[in-house]
């Protein structure tokens, strides 16, 4: 599994633990700040900590801040100056300014928001912490900052007090066909951010003596795709060559909402499954979101050159759309 932090998750805790908490959010950087706008760290009344903020840079600063924040139930806006020594310190070439929103839990930031939010997160459903620092409304947005759900983005709406937080589910990469292109594109996606999953229903190819310490599945594809489940986090790439396995799988994510789908095969393989895709009932348009042939066109030849050429075709499409 890739990281994927459960700082709102761990305030919630303490805070209904009967410890108090408070989360301390990035909310704008300058420079060359150790983490990136939308970054937490949970602080415990007790003065237990859980993420952070800048990577050791100010967080004994913070943790101060937060439990005077704690006693006064209040919300607190903060600036830091991380100087190049500190920055070199956390691997920077140079310091920056970073400014951390620090909210107790069941004053400033309502339990039943935080739940809310965390229970979001569980279900793998995108959503937006929106907070009004002027007024100190707070909701949480379902759509309508698709630019920044897209990109990642935390940040301020543009000349407004409003600080949005995007929380995404972590991403996923499903590869159908544990194939030599397999061996290559999984550890790159994992470290590019993905959780991979390989499924092959054939035994010689899905081993862990292939694929150590990778989660494999020998199910059929459709039916491994119906159990993992299929959303807007999620990339479908398709290595088999087969139809009586790729076929199966493609119908499933093109009745989805998966952001990228790949599959391997020559012009001539693509469009035989044009022909059987469409003789299934799919529209020109829903076949059109088939990246095939796979990959960007730079010339790949090796597999773990194939294997780049897909990753980077599939970070385009999550990151500008196409």
């Amino acid at each position: 599994m890739t990281d994927f932090d459960t700082i709102p998750e761990t305030a919630l805790a303490w805070h209904r633990a009967g410890r108090r908490a408070a989360l301390a959010t990035v909310t704008q950087t300058w420079g060359s700040a150790p983490r990136r706008v939308g970054a937490q760290l949970a602080i415990a009344g007790d003065g237990a900590i859980e993420g952070s903020v800048s990577g050791g840079c100010v967080e004994g600063a913070v943790i101060v801040e937060a439990l005077e924040a704690l006693e006064a139930g209040v919300a607190r806006e903060l600036e830091f100056g991380v100087s190049d020594q500190d920055a070199f310190a956390v691997g920077l070439a140079c310091g920056g300014t970073i400014r951390v929103l620090v909210e107790p839990v069941g004053s400033a930031l309502p339990e039943p928001l935080l739940a809310e939010l965390c229970a979001a997160r569980a279900a793998r459903r995108a959503v937006a912490y929106v907070a009004d620092l002027d007024s100190g409304a707070r909701r949480l947005d379902h759509s309508g900052h698709e630019t920044r759900f897209r990109m990642d983005r935390s940040g301020f709406e543009e000349e407004s007090r409003t600080f949005v937080a995007i929380h995404n589910p972590p991403l996923r990469l499903l590869v159908v066909g544990a194939v030599h292109i397999a061996q290559a594109l999984v550890p790159m996606a994992r470290i590019a951010g993905y959780d991979p999953v390989l499924i092959d229903p054939r035994a010689a190819f899905g081993s862990a003596a292939r694929f150590p310490g990778e989660t494999i599945l020998d199910d059929w594809p459709d039916e491994a795709l119906a159990k993992l489940g299929l959303d807007a986090r999620t990339a479908l790439v398709l290595l088999t060559h087969d139809p009586k396995l790729d076929d199966p799988a493609l119908e499933a994510a093109l009745r989805s909402e998966v952001f990228y789908i790949g599959a391997l095969g020559s012009t001539r393989t693509h469009a035989k499954r044009v022909t059987r895709l469409t003789e299934a009932g799919f529209t020109e348009a829903e076949i059109a979101r088939i990246h095939a042939p796979v990959g960007l066109d730079i010339g790949a030849a090796s597999p773990a050159e194939i294997a780049v050429s897909v990753l980077a075709q599939m970070v385009r499409v999550l990151r500008q759309g196409a």
